[in-house]
């Protein structure tokens, strides 16, 4: 990563990276694959989400870059807490919490404008650039075009056609987060530059992956090596961040609101005109992508997933389409552990 810049870290998909880069910073993904000691114990309950522990874990650790302030986004409860706790463990360290809405009508994207706005200036305060219009434009431009590349690597992958499978999409989904989208464009664009890695053999099964946070690559080479194809993804660490937006004319921060909370949803969005919304959207991924099945991944004690899964089960029920469902502490160790599940789940579908 190029450390010309000062660093903002952040820890949840919803972040406005834009944003962040428009004033002048890297964003940096603190992703919870890094081994360090257990620590966030001594401030966290232990039934807490495993993943927001992880992140302090490698605050506490040291094995974060400097950063010059992090971003918290408040999309759960477990978000709010590890705002509280950073706070205690990094008292001199800038940081700010963004107020993110559940929905996605009118009045939330102006109230989610307006969080965007004091954002801005924090982080011009923080010692970023004066953050107008034009900037922000190109850094929406910047980002919406790492999207594009993403979705044609993933077109590849879905083909079979990657050198390394989704084992290295991951790996790209993790480069992007942790360095500033130019660093990201060239990267993704040399891996597409790449000649097709046609395998021989009998293909595996394809499946459609969804859930919250799934970093590890080897998590992926797991699942291929019990006989799965990862036809097409929905997870915090990997698509969702690098959702399109659309800018437009007026109010670029309108815009910018507009489209961070019109990202496919996770779990903690809620419609009240599509009350089995993430169930459905489920369903519709795995049917586009030709899937046979859906792996679901969600990290444990993660209270939006655990209230939305009977929706999930009940729409893919109704399409007739297999479901498996893990649950882990993001720790390779965790999903090692269902491998004969995953085994037993892709000999079902063949």
């Amino acid at each position: 990563m190029n450390r010309e810049k000062d660093i903002i870290g952040f820890a949840c998909a919803y972040t406005p990276l834009p944003l962040i880069h428009a004033a002048g910073f890297a964003p940096y993904r603190i992703l919870p694959n890094v081994d360090c000691p257990d620590q966030a114990g001594r401030l966290m309950h232990d039934n807490l989400c495993p993943h927001v522990k992880r992140v302090l874990d490698r605050a506490m650790s040291g094995t974060i870059p400097e950063l010059k302030g992090m971003v918290f986004m408040n999309s759960c409860d477990s978000m709010r807490r590890l705002y509280d706790a950073w706070k205690a463990v990094k008292p001199d360290m800038n940081s700010v919490l963004v107020d993110l809405p559940p929905v996605a009508t009118h009045a939330s994207i102006g109230f989610f404008r307006d969080e965007l706005e004091r954002l801005s200036r924090t982080i011009e305060q923080w010692g970023g650039k004066a953050i107008d219009d034009a900037s922000l434009a190109r850094s929406i431009g910047l980002y919406n075009r790492v999207s594009s590349l993403f979705t044609a690597l993933r077109g590849k992958a879905g083909r079979s056609e990657l050198m390394g499978g989704s084992t290295a999409l991951q790996e790209a989904y993790n480069r992007a987060s942790t360095s500033p989208p130019e660093e990201g464009i060239a990267s993704l664009e040399a891996i597409l530059d790449e000649g097709a890695d046609i395998k021989e053999g009998e293909p595996g099964v394809p499946v459609y992956l969804f859930g919250n946070v799934l970093p590890e690559p080897e998590a992926f080479a797991l699942f291929e090596s019990c006989g799965a194809h990862i036809v097409s993804d929905d997870l915090c660490t990997g698509s969702r961040l690098f959702a399109a937006m659309e800018t437009g004319g007026g109010d670029i921060l309108l815009a910018l609101a507009r489209g961070i909370l019109g990202r496919p949803s996770c779990a903690r969005t809620f419609s009240a005109e599509r009350p089995g919304g993430l169930g459905d959207d489920v369903a519709e991924g795995a049917i586009n992508a030709g899937a046979r099945g859906v792996i679901g991944y969600t990290a444990k004690f993660c209270d939006p997933y655990i209230a939305r899964m009977p929706g999930v089960w009940d729409a893919l029920k109704k399409e007739g389409i297999p479901f498996l469902l893990l649950e882990g502490d993001c720790t390779l160790r965790s999903i090692g552990q269902q491998r004969t599940r995953i085994e037993a789940f892709i000999e079902m579908l063949r």
